[in-house]
């Protein structure tokens, strides 16, 4: 392996856009000469002028956190910062929600990891999500976005509060996923929400989601209206009938806040622009033009593929890829030009 301080050096190249809001864009790559060492991008110097603040501000809140947890298994290496922004490892594993752990090894390592950072004196904040938790290979615990992670000093009561809660939405995970291994004394915490985390909920989420719902474009997956039911019929109509469009298909996505947003790929040579002439209203928010829809051996439109590229889903698409390499080649373009890079559903 390259020295670290080597490493730090080294130019980034990147390779692919997970996501893009006000604040922040996260890009994960390689450092050049160093294959074997992926890393993600938090690119902060495309941020406007009036957003800036905030975004260093949380920014500098990661740096902390992951400064103060380097050298704990399972905690991502801060590689540098600059005026670009600030890179980390890029940690190898499956999100939570595909995982679905049920072996108690996983659980009981998640413990350490969350034991080993109350000692460096962090609470993460932010592990409610699963998708900010991993398993990696060997079926170990990683956490991941350090964006909302505070340190404290270690006696605090501070730090064991929240730290309590940490453990708690761990516990929830484990509910979720495996319930049959809660014991006694775990379902006791999970019905026992801490005074500061009710709080929370009462006053200052409010103030959250308007943040990062939004200011940030997450999405809360709410909105149950169907919309290709509504206005598929009009745009098939329109595209279809055209010589230069060959096939298309429809998804839907979470809209930033609330509702629901149609997601087109449609299989032209036209451009955007000559495709735009040709909706119908109300126009759909995204349309992607591609020179080839995925297909399976039947010849039919692979639309579980497109569903999660229009969601921005990109775990998901990497383990779909990983078993039909004709798919990952398919994929490859589109996923590189796809039009939704906001973060992924917050809840379901």
């Amino acid at each position: 392996m390259t020295p670290k301080d080597d490493i730090a050096e080294r130019r980034f190249l990147p390779e692919t856009v997970h996501k893009r809001d006000i604040f922040s864009e996260t890009i994960s790559g390689t450092l050049e000469g160093v294959e074997d060492f992926p890393v993600v991008l938090r690119k902060l110097d495309g941020v406007p002028f009036y957003a800036k603040p905030i975004a260093w501000f949380l920014a500098r809140k990661e740096i902390r956190g992951l400064k103060a947890v380097q050298g704990i298994e399972g905690a991502p290496v801060l590689v540098r910062v600059d005026k670009v922004g600030l890179l980390r490892s890029w940690t190898q594993g499956t999100p939570l929600q595909l995982a679905k752990p049920t072996d108690p090894a996983f659980y009981k390592d998640a413990k350490r990891l969350l034991r080993e950072m109350r000692r460096a004196g962090v609470a993460h904040n932010d592990i409610a999500k699963p998708q900010n938790w991993l398993m990696t290979h060997d079926g170990r615990a990683a956490v991941i976005d350090f964006q909302l992670a505070s340190v404290h000093r270690k006696n605090s009561k501070m730090l064991r509060v929240l730290a309590r809660e940490d453990l708690r939405h761990l516990l929830k995970q484990k509910r979720a996923y495996a319930p049959e291994l809660l014991t006694a004394s775990e379902e006791r915490m999970l019905a026992q929400k801490a005074l500061p985390a009710r709080i929370w909920m009462a006053t200052g989420k409010k103030l959250y989601n308007f943040i990062t719902r939004k200011l940030m474009n997450w999405s809360d997956g709410e909105g149950t209206e169907d919309r290709i039911e509504r206005d598929g019929p009009a745009l098939e109509a329109a595209l279809r009938g055209h010589a230069g469009v060959t096939d298309l298909a429809l998804c839907t996505y979470a809209l930033p806040a609330k509702g629901v947003g149609l997601y087109v790929f449609v299989e032209t040579e036209l451009s955007a622009a000559e495709l735009g002439e040709l909706l119908p209203e109300p126009a759909p928010e995204l349309v992607q033009t591609v020179a080839a829809l995925p297909r399976g051996e039947s010849g039919a439109v692979r639309m579980d593929a497109l569903q999660l590229v229009a969601t921005n889903r990109l775990d998901e698409l990497e383990q779909l890829s990983a078993q039909d390499a004709d798919l990952a080649a398919a994929l490859k373009p589109i996923i590189a030009q796809r039009l939704n890079l906001t973060d992924r559903i917050l809840r379901k």
